[in-house]
């Protein structure tokens, strides 16, 4: 706290001390560019909205937790780097947030990101064919994390559904539904995906593990 007092006291002498003419000079670090890189679904015009208030403001004293403050406004921004280009110009590189399903839950959407953030949603056609989840953000959570681990392919599914008794079912692309243990699923899955090109199961379309130990075919 004495600190920055100290250095707010320096800054006001030298700003209240300055001759006209170098008042001058200091105006001409004023930002008056804002060059946006990197980005893909975010726009660039979004950007430099969200950025209005640093225009005008010195290069040199601009503090990157304004920047911060007004990007994370934007739900599919993960993170940025900021260059200082002197004198008037800032260059923001944005790393976006990767969506890799959508979260259905009290008939309201968002994409969710491969660190299962929410992110508001807005129809992306690039975004179309996501799997659906139907279920709460933190239970998904714990579940896509246990199938990363086991390295799970998750272009096959088309939908995960969350049942109140604390169980998934999982709805691959081409319509076969897999029940799965409320407990043991990850056991269900290493099973599944040994099984499902076998020839004598490629006419189920229903994999049903929710008895323990037993799997019935339908």
């Amino acid at each position: 706290m004495k600190k920055q007092l100290v250095i707010a006291f320096i800054l006001f002498t030298l700003l209240t001390t300055i001759t006209f003419k170098e008042k001058i000079i200091i105006s001409q670090l004023n930002i008056k560019e804002i060059i946006v890189e990197n980005n893909s679904l975010v726009k660039k015009k979004d950007v430099k909205k969200l950025l209005i208030s640093i225009y005008n403001k010195n290069i040199i004293f601009l503090d990157n937790k304004e920047i911060e403050k007004a990007l994370t406004q934007n739900s599919f921004i993960e993170t940025f780097d900021v260059k200082k280009i002197y004198p008037q110009t800032l260059k923001i590189r944005i790393f976006e947030k990767k969506p890799i399903a959508i979260l259905l839950n009290k008939k309201k959407k968002f994409y969710l990101s491969d660190k299962i953030e929410l992110i508001e949603f807005e129809n992306i056609k690039k975004y179309q064919d996501l799997p659906y989840v139907f279920g709460n953000r933190d239970d998904f959570k714990i579940f896509y994390n246990d199938l990363k681990k086991m390295n799970f392919p998750f272009d096959l599914i088309s939908k995960y559904t969350l049942y109140e008794s604390k169980r998934w079912d999982l709805e691959t692309k081409d319509k076969i539904v897999i029940k799965l243990h409320s407990k043991n699923y990850l056991k269900n899955i290493k099973n599944y995906l040994d099984s499902r090109n076998k020839q004598n199961f490629k006419k189920y379309k229903i994999f049903d593990y929710r008895i323990n130990n037993q799997l019935i075919l339908k």
